[in-house]
């Protein structure tokens, strides 16, 4: 381990002093794991296969936290390790998702309805493999689908959005109450988004989780539609761009397409699989997220509408965003 690289990386980062004392303690607990495999590893040569059992070590012993997982994500983003950070960050992606549904049924819902949705279903634990994830998310859409009205399923499964808060979008705002209308604010939005892949391809860096090769580049800018959105009449039409976008483009089969394509981590398995079946309605926790950069951005609440989903069949997931007569009147008087 280098302790002396990794403390200097965690300082640029800004990591508080005790942060960076348990961070380099948990990452030497990891060394020592996997210093006794057969064959041995390093922590520049661990797999992500290695990992997930670890992870599975952590759950049994009590270690799963946040900043566990956090401490070990950031060495293998420091060391150059991608299969190491990789492996971290899809076990706390979208981790929050489970409990925050739990509350938000209780909260919007009932608290008795809410019960009987989730009775005899545990809440997963952090770091568990998304393999292991639709069983749960299957067992509770089937519940909230029969339990809960539809128009209500859908508005729980919006406001999850990953737990994000909206303060994260605060910026949004500012930007489109700096452009002449929606339109410009559209322009400038997909001209930065663009950007930020152009630096991820230049400097051979990630874009959250996936490679941005000249391919990838190309294909999201022949998409006007596509990561940032584009307004058609009164709405905004978003198609998400792929997870693993590199590999989408390449594969042929259109089940792994539609694999490659998902965000999910609690659904993504299922399509590869086969092995459960879970509701495209549970897509509507995605509507959430991407609408509400939108709803910073207009100061109001908006509706969403799914109209393509890998997990209903399709090759792309795709939303439409309906916008208010107010922010479309004044392009159209132009």
């Amino acid at each position: 381990m280098d302790e002396d690289g990794f403390r200097v990386y965690l300082r640029k980062r800004e990591i508080p002093e005790d942060q960076i004392g348990l961070s380099i303690a948990t990452v030497r607990e990891f060394e020592n794991y996997i210093s006794d495999s057969e064959p041995q590893k390093s922590l520049e040569s661990v797999t992500s296969e290695d990992f997930v059992g670890y992870s599975a070590f952590m759950i049994e012993k009590g270690y799963n936290t946040y900043d566990n997982y956090a401490a070990i994500a950031r060495y293998g983003y420091f060391s150059g390790n991608n299969d190491l950070y990789l492996a971290v960050l899809e076990l706390l992606d979208g981790a929050e998702v489970a409990e925050i549904l739990f509350e938000k049924l209780g909260q919007q819902v009932s608290s008795k309805t809410r019960d009987q949705v989730f009775e005899g279903i545990e809440l997963p634990p952090l770091g568990t493999p998304s393999s292991e994830k639709p069983k749960f998310t299957q067992a509770v859409m089937e519940r909230m689908e029969k339990i809960v009205d539809s128009k209500a399923c859908k508005k729980v499964l919006s406001d999850v959005a990953h737990g994000m808060p909206k303060e994260y979008h605060a910026e949004e705002r500012n930007r489109f109450l700096n452009a002449k209308d929606i339109d410009g604010y559209i322009r400038s939005k997909r001209a930065r988004a663009i950007a930020q892949l152009e630096k991820h391809n230049e400097e051979q860096t990630l874009f959250f989780n996936q490679e941005v090769t000249d391919e990838v580049l190309e294909f999201v800018k022949s998409r006007p539609d596509m990561l940032t959105g584009e307004r058609r009449g009164d709405t905004i039409y978003h198609t998400k761009i792929p997870y693993l976008t590199k590999e989408y483009l390449a594969e042929t089969d259109e089940r792994m397409k539609r694999y490659y394509y998902c965000h999910c981590a609690w659904a993504r398995e299922a399509i590869k699989t086969g092995d459960h079946e879970v509701s495209p309605t549970f897509c509507y926790c995605s509507a959430g997220f991407t609408k509400m950069p939108w709803e910073v951005a207009l100061d109001q609440p908006l509706e969403v509408k799914m109209v393509k989903s890998a997990l209903k069949g399709d090759l792309e997931c795709s939303f439409i965003i309906h916008l208010p007569e107010v922010i479309v009147s004044k392009v159209s008087k132009k």
